[in-house]
């Protein structure tokens, strides 16, 4: 079983679309389902982490809302935080960890964790990769949930 579970933002625990309010806010779309996921984890023991482009209030209010162990918002380069977090927490990248990624900025941590996976509509290079899982369910939708379910349940 993982010790960490990582997941990028946009594409995957959201829908892709960003959306705004007329007063300009920004809204994303995120999934009561990959909550549950985060929960599932949690209850097994397993860290979770967000690692992520993006520097949104809505991404830290959301990893607050279903309790992530850690927020890396702002990386341009995932694979290094990525070590780093499993060099604090004693966990083996190759060994220990799964990520689930949509584009071409999760390529290299999705080449270097033992357990991979991407929702369906994830970029054509990410499916490619040698050992993916390609998800049936699209991201926003319950992907991150279905890869958890797979890693828990082992089918």
């Amino acid at each position: 079983m993982i010790k960490l579970f990582m997941t990028d933002v946009d594409g995957v625990l959201t829908d892709s679309g960003m959306y705004y309010s007329n007063s300009g806010e920004e809204l994303k779309r995120f999934s009561t389902y990959d909550g549950m996921a985060i929960e599932l984890l949690r209850l097994r023991g397993i860290k979770t982490a967000i690692i992520t482009a993006e520097e949104t209030e809505i991404v830290a209010n959301r990893a607050q809302k279903v309790k992530f162990d850690y927020v890396f918002q702002g990386v341009q380069d995932k694979l290094s935080v990525a070590k780093r977090l499993c060099e604090l927490e004693g966990f083996s990248l190759q060994d220990d960890t799964a990520y689930i990624g949509d584009d071409i900025n999760d390529i290299l941590l999705l080449e270097n964790v033992k357990y991979k996976a991407c929702p369906n509509n994830a970029i054509k290079s990410v499916k490619d990769i040698k050992g993916i899982l390609n998800l049936e369910t699209r991201g926003g939708h319950g992907a991150v949930r279905e890869f958890v379910e797979i890693l828990i349940n082992g089918s």
